[in-house]
Protein backbone atom coordinates (compact mmCIF):
# COMPACT_ATOMS: atom_id res chain seq x y z
CA UNK A 1 0.00 0.00 0.00
CA UNK A 2 2.78 1.88 0.71
CA UNK A 3 4.43 1.45 -2.45
CA UNK A 4 1.79 2.24 -4.03
CA UNK A 5 1.25 5.77 -2.85
CA UNK A 6 4.65 7.09 -3.37
CA UNK A 7 4.24 5.44 -7.43
CA UNK A 8 0.77 7.81 -7.19
CA UNK A 9 2.63 10.28 -5.45
CA UNK A 10 6.04 10.39 -8.06
CA UNK A 11 3.42 10.43 -11.11
CA UNK A 12 1.79 13.23 -9.30
CA UNK A 13 4.58 15.02 -9.14
CA UNK A 14 6.03 14.47 -12.74
CA UNK A 15 2.70 15.27 -14.34
CA UNK A 16 2.91 18.68 -12.31
CA UNK A 17 6.28 19.77 -13.31
CA UNK A 18 6.19 18.14 -16.70
CA UNK A 19 7.14 21.01 -18.51
CA UNK A 20 10.44 20.97 -16.68
CA UNK A 21 10.50 17.47 -17.65
CA UNK A 22 10.38 18.11 -21.10
CA UNK A 23 13.11 21.13 -21.10
CA UNK A 24 14.73 18.08 -19.67
CA UNK A 25 14.61 16.23 -22.56
CA UNK A 26 16.40 18.05 -25.06
CA UNK A 27 20.00 17.66 -23.13
CA UNK A 28 19.18 14.20 -22.25
CA UNK A 29 18.33 13.27 -25.92
CA UNK A 30 21.66 15.22 -27.02
CA UNK A 31 23.81 13.22 -24.62
CA UNK A 32 22.57 9.71 -25.29
CA UNK A 33 22.73 10.52 -29.47
CA UNK A 34 26.15 12.27 -29.37
CA UNK A 35 27.84 11.00 -25.78
CA UNK A 36 26.29 7.69 -24.92
CA UNK A 37 25.84 6.01 -28.28
CA UNK A 38 29.87 6.48 -29.19
CA UNK A 39 30.80 5.06 -26.54
CA UNK A 40 29.46 1.41 -28.44
CA UNK A 41 31.53 2.07 -31.25
CA UNK A 42 34.70 2.88 -29.32
CA UNK A 43 35.78 -0.24 -29.53
CA UNK A 44 36.93 0.11 -32.82
CA UNK A 45 40.07 1.27 -31.27
CA UNK A 46 41.01 -1.95 -30.73
CA UNK A 47 39.95 -3.57 -33.78
CA UNK A 48 41.13 -3.50 -37.65
CA UNK A 49 38.04 -1.59 -38.70
CA UNK A 50 36.55 -2.25 -42.20
CA UNK A 51 33.58 -0.20 -43.24
CA UNK A 52 32.06 -2.77 -44.95
CA UNK A 53 32.22 -5.11 -41.93
CA UNK A 54 31.38 -2.87 -39.64
CA UNK A 55 31.84 -2.43 -35.90
CA UNK A 56 31.15 -6.13 -34.83
CA UNK A 57 32.74 -7.51 -37.82
CA UNK A 58 35.85 -6.17 -37.63
CA UNK A 59 39.07 -7.81 -36.38
CA UNK A 60 40.34 -7.34 -32.83
CA UNK A 61 44.10 -6.13 -32.95
CA UNK A 62 44.71 -5.58 -29.29
CA UNK A 63 46.70 -1.97 -28.73
CA UNK A 64 47.98 -1.73 -32.22
CA UNK A 65 46.55 1.85 -32.76
CA UNK A 66 47.49 2.56 -29.60
CA UNK A 67 51.36 1.51 -30.46
CA UNK A 68 51.04 3.30 -33.71
CA UNK A 69 50.51 5.98 -31.86
CA UNK A 70 53.02 6.35 -29.31
CA UNK A 71 55.89 5.19 -31.65
CA UNK A 72 54.89 7.57 -34.43
CA UNK A 73 57.57 10.26 -35.51
CA UNK A 74 55.38 13.15 -34.35
CA UNK A 75 54.39 11.66 -30.92
CA UNK A 76 57.08 13.82 -29.13
CA UNK A 77 55.71 16.97 -31.39
CA UNK A 78 52.54 16.49 -30.80
CA UNK A 79 52.25 15.86 -27.32
CA UNK A 80 54.81 19.26 -26.93
CA UNK A 81 52.46 21.30 -28.86
CA UNK A 82 49.20 20.11 -27.22
CA UNK A 83 50.51 20.56 -23.40
CA UNK A 84 52.54 23.91 -24.67
CA UNK A 85 48.84 25.73 -25.95
CA UNK A 86 46.72 24.20 -23.29
CA UNK A 87 48.98 25.07 -20.20
CA UNK A 88 49.64 28.54 -21.97
CA UNK A 89 46.18 29.04 -22.37
CA UNK A 90 45.35 28.18 -18.73
CA UNK A 91 47.98 29.90 -17.36
CA UNK A 92 46.84 32.90 -19.61
CA UNK A 93 43.48 32.90 -19.14
CA UNK A 94 42.40 32.05 -16.34
CA UNK A 95 44.14 35.15 -14.43
CA UNK A 96 42.93 37.44 -16.81
CA UNK A 97 39.47 36.24 -16.38
CA UNK A 98 39.93 36.19 -12.36
CA UNK A 99 41.00 39.62 -12.99
CA UNK A 100 37.90 40.94 -15.10
CA UNK A 101 35.79 39.64 -12.61
CA UNK A 102 37.04 41.26 -9.66
CA UNK A 103 37.42 44.99 -11.68
CA UNK A 104 33.92 44.49 -12.53
CA UNK A 105 32.49 43.27 -9.46
CA UNK A 106 34.65 46.40 -7.85
CA UNK A 107 33.51 49.14 -9.74
CA UNK A 108 31.97 51.89 -8.64
CA UNK A 109 30.22 52.60 -11.73
CA UNK A 110 27.53 49.92 -12.32
CA UNK A 111 26.43 51.10 -15.61
CA UNK A 112 30.30 51.02 -17.17
CA UNK A 113 30.87 47.57 -15.46
CA UNK A 114 27.91 46.41 -17.24
CA UNK A 115 28.57 47.57 -20.67
CA UNK A 116 32.77 46.41 -19.82
CA UNK A 117 31.24 42.95 -19.13
CA UNK A 118 29.25 42.52 -22.76
CA UNK A 119 31.65 44.03 -24.25
CA UNK A 120 34.12 41.31 -22.87
CA UNK A 121 32.44 38.21 -23.39
CA UNK A 122 30.50 38.83 -27.05
CA UNK A 123 33.93 38.11 -28.84
CA UNK A 124 32.98 34.14 -27.18
CA UNK A 125 29.87 34.50 -29.38
CA UNK A 126 32.34 34.57 -32.38
CA UNK A 127 33.21 31.76 -34.37
CA UNK A 128 36.61 31.16 -35.01
CA UNK A 129 36.27 31.62 -38.90
CA UNK A 130 35.57 35.56 -37.97
CA UNK A 131 38.35 35.55 -35.53
CA UNK A 132 40.29 34.45 -37.69
CA UNK A 133 39.48 37.09 -40.13
CA UNK A 134 39.93 39.84 -37.68
CA UNK A 135 43.18 38.47 -37.00
CA UNK A 136 44.20 38.69 -40.72
CA UNK A 137 42.74 42.70 -40.86
CA UNK A 138 45.13 43.05 -37.97
CA UNK A 139 48.52 40.83 -38.43
CA UNK A 140 48.50 40.47 -41.80
CA UNK A 141 51.86 41.45 -43.77
CA UNK A 142 50.59 43.33 -46.55
CA UNK A 143 47.69 45.59 -45.31
CA UNK A 144 47.59 44.86 -41.59
CA UNK A 145 46.63 47.78 -38.97
CA UNK A 146 49.95 46.16 -36.78
CA UNK A 147 51.96 46.01 -39.67
CA UNK A 148 50.96 49.53 -41.36
CA UNK A 149 52.11 50.60 -37.40
CA UNK A 150 55.84 49.25 -37.96
CA UNK A 151 55.95 50.32 -41.61
CA UNK A 152 55.16 53.55 -40.40
CA UNK A 153 58.30 54.06 -38.05
CA UNK A 154 60.18 52.89 -41.00
CA UNK A 155 60.71 48.78 -39.79
CA UNK A 156 60.11 45.70 -42.12
CA UNK A 157 56.39 44.18 -42.14
CA UNK A 158 56.22 41.04 -40.12
CA UNK A 159 54.60 37.96 -41.71
CA UNK A 160 52.96 36.89 -37.67
CA UNK A 161 50.49 34.05 -38.65
CA UNK A 162 53.77 32.06 -40.69
CA UNK A 163 55.85 32.76 -38.04
CA UNK A 164 57.19 29.91 -35.99
CA UNK A 165 58.07 32.54 -33.06
CA UNK A 166 54.82 34.62 -33.19
CA UNK A 167 52.62 31.91 -33.73
CA UNK A 168 51.83 30.08 -30.64
CA UNK A 169 51.59 33.94 -28.89
CA UNK A 170 49.02 34.31 -31.02
CA UNK A 171 46.81 31.54 -30.63
CA UNK A 172 47.25 31.62 -26.43
CA UNK A 173 46.58 35.47 -26.43
CA UNK A 174 44.00 35.14 -29.47
CA UNK A 175 42.16 32.48 -27.22
CA UNK A 176 42.61 34.98 -23.95
CA UNK A 177 41.27 37.60 -25.63
CA UNK A 178 37.55 35.83 -27.34
CA UNK A 179 36.91 33.74 -24.18
CA UNK A 180 38.13 35.79 -20.63
CA UNK A 181 34.74 37.45 -20.61
CA UNK A 182 33.13 34.23 -20.84
CA UNK A 183 34.98 32.61 -17.96
CA UNK A 184 34.62 35.46 -15.92
CA UNK A 185 31.09 35.24 -15.61
CA UNK A 186 31.23 32.43 -13.09
CA UNK A 187 33.67 34.37 -11.22
CA UNK A 188 31.50 37.23 -10.96
CA UNK A 189 28.85 34.72 -9.85
CA UNK A 190 31.08 33.58 -6.89
CA UNK A 191 32.05 37.20 -6.07
CA UNK A 192 28.16 37.63 -5.35
CA UNK A 193 28.15 35.51 -3.06
CA UNK A 194 30.48 37.23 -0.50
CA UNK A 195 28.76 38.59 2.38
CA UNK A 196 28.91 42.35 1.90
CA UNK A 197 29.56 42.71 6.01
CA UNK A 198 32.97 41.45 5.17
CA UNK A 199 33.92 44.12 3.24
CA UNK A 200 32.49 46.50 5.44
CA UNK A 201 34.24 45.20 8.24
CA UNK A 202 37.06 45.54 6.47
CA UNK A 203 36.45 49.28 5.85
CA UNK A 204 36.04 50.23 9.46
CA UNK A 205 39.65 48.54 10.03
CA UNK A 206 41.47 50.77 7.09
CA UNK A 207 41.52 48.35 4.76
CA UNK A 208 42.38 49.91 1.45
CA UNK A 209 40.65 48.50 -1.98
CA UNK A 210 43.79 46.29 -2.65
CA UNK A 211 43.95 44.80 0.83
CA UNK A 212 40.17 43.32 0.85
CA UNK A 213 40.95 41.88 -3.06
CA UNK A 214 44.15 40.08 -1.09
CA UNK A 215 42.39 38.94 2.22
CA UNK A 216 38.56 38.59 1.44
CA UNK A 217 38.01 38.79 -2.18
CA UNK A 218 40.62 35.99 -3.52
CA UNK A 219 40.23 33.78 -0.54
CA UNK A 220 36.61 33.85 -0.46
CA UNK A 221 36.26 32.80 -4.67
CA UNK A 222 39.61 30.11 -3.78
CA UNK A 223 37.47 27.27 -4.08
CA UNK A 224 35.68 28.28 -7.19
CA UNK A 225 39.16 28.76 -8.49
CA UNK A 226 40.06 25.34 -7.67
CA UNK A 227 37.28 23.48 -9.20
CA UNK A 228 37.43 25.47 -12.38
CA UNK A 229 41.26 24.31 -12.75
CA UNK A 230 40.41 20.94 -11.72
CA UNK A 231 37.78 20.91 -14.54
CA UNK A 232 40.20 22.31 -16.87
CA UNK A 233 43.18 20.24 -16.54
CA UNK A 234 40.35 17.30 -17.19
CA UNK A 235 40.67 18.48 -20.85
CA UNK A 236 44.15 19.47 -20.86
CA UNK A 237 44.87 17.50 -23.81
CA UNK A 238 42.10 19.72 -26.26
CA UNK A 239 44.23 22.37 -26.95
CA UNK A 240 41.59 24.02 -28.84
CA UNK A 241 41.30 22.01 -32.91
CA UNK A 242 38.76 24.61 -33.97
CA UNK A 243 41.12 27.72 -33.58
CA UNK A 244 44.39 25.68 -34.60
CA UNK A 245 42.91 24.26 -37.54
CA UNK A 246 41.96 27.56 -38.94
CA UNK A 247 44.98 29.32 -37.92
CA UNK A 248 48.02 26.81 -38.96
CA UNK A 249 49.34 26.38 -42.10
CA UNK A 250 52.21 24.53 -43.63
CA UNK A 251 55.50 26.98 -42.83
CA UNK A 252 54.16 26.89 -38.75
CA UNK A 253 53.80 23.25 -38.61
CA UNK A 254 56.37 22.57 -36.58
CA UNK A 255 54.79 24.56 -33.49
CA UNK A 256 51.07 24.21 -34.46
CA UNK A 257 50.28 20.55 -34.92
CA UNK A 258 48.69 18.73 -32.19
CA UNK A 259 46.36 15.97 -31.08
CA UNK A 260 43.62 17.02 -32.67
CA UNK A 261 44.58 18.14 -35.84
CA UNK A 262 46.69 15.25 -36.11
CA UNK A 263 43.76 12.55 -35.48
CA UNK A 264 41.64 15.06 -38.26
CA UNK A 265 44.11 14.18 -40.88
CA UNK A 266 44.29 10.39 -40.00
CA UNK A 267 40.33 9.69 -39.19
CA UNK A 268 39.27 11.83 -42.26
CA UNK A 269 41.88 12.39 -44.53
CA UNK A 270 43.38 9.24 -44.67
CA UNK A 271 40.14 6.53 -43.14
CA UNK A 272 41.75 5.65 -40.53
CA UNK A 273 38.98 5.21 -37.69
CA UNK A 274 40.29 3.11 -35.47
CA UNK A 275 43.39 5.15 -34.99
CA UNK A 276 41.91 7.85 -34.75
CA UNK A 277 39.64 6.60 -32.57
CA UNK A 278 42.53 5.20 -29.82
CA UNK A 279 43.80 8.14 -29.56
CA UNK A 280 40.53 9.71 -28.35
CA UNK A 281 40.69 6.87 -25.56
CA UNK A 282 44.05 8.03 -24.87
CA UNK A 283 43.51 12.01 -24.69
CA UNK A 284 40.05 10.78 -22.13
CA UNK A 285 42.18 8.43 -20.14
CA UNK A 286 44.88 11.12 -19.23
CA UNK A 287 42.59 13.45 -18.60
CA UNK A 288 40.67 11.78 -16.24
CA UNK A 289 44.27 10.58 -14.19
CA UNK A 290 45.18 14.06 -14.36
CA UNK A 291 41.66 14.83 -12.46
CA UNK A 292 42.16 11.98 -10.20
CA UNK A 293 45.44 12.88 -9.41
CA UNK A 294 44.82 16.42 -8.81
CA UNK A 295 41.75 16.04 -6.87
CA UNK A 296 43.78 14.25 -4.68
CA UNK A 297 46.81 16.28 -3.79
CA UNK A 298 43.93 18.96 -3.56
CA UNK A 299 42.38 16.86 -0.95
CA UNK A 300 45.55 15.89 0.65
CA UNK A 301 46.29 19.78 1.65
CA UNK A 302 43.46 20.99 2.90
CA UNK A 303 42.10 22.73 -0.10
CA UNK A 304 38.59 22.50 -1.73
CA UNK A 305 38.57 19.21 -3.80
CA UNK A 306 35.85 18.91 -6.85
CA UNK A 307 34.41 15.31 -5.05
Amino acid sequence: MAERSRHTQLMRDIKRHRSVYVLLAIPLVYYIIFKYVPIFNGQIAFKDYMALDGVLGSRWIGLEHFKTFVHSYYFVELLRNTLMYSFGKLIFSLPLAIILAIAIYESNHPRLGKVVQTLAYLPHFLSWVIMYGILLALLAPGDGILNDIIKLFGGKPIDFLTNTKSFPWIVILSDAWKEMGWSAIIFIAALMGIDPSLFEAALVEGANSWQRVRYITLPSIRPVIVIVVLLRLGTILDAGFNQIFMLYSTPVLSVADIIDTWVYRQGLLEFQFGLATAVGLFKGVIGMFLILGSNRLVKRFGGNSLY
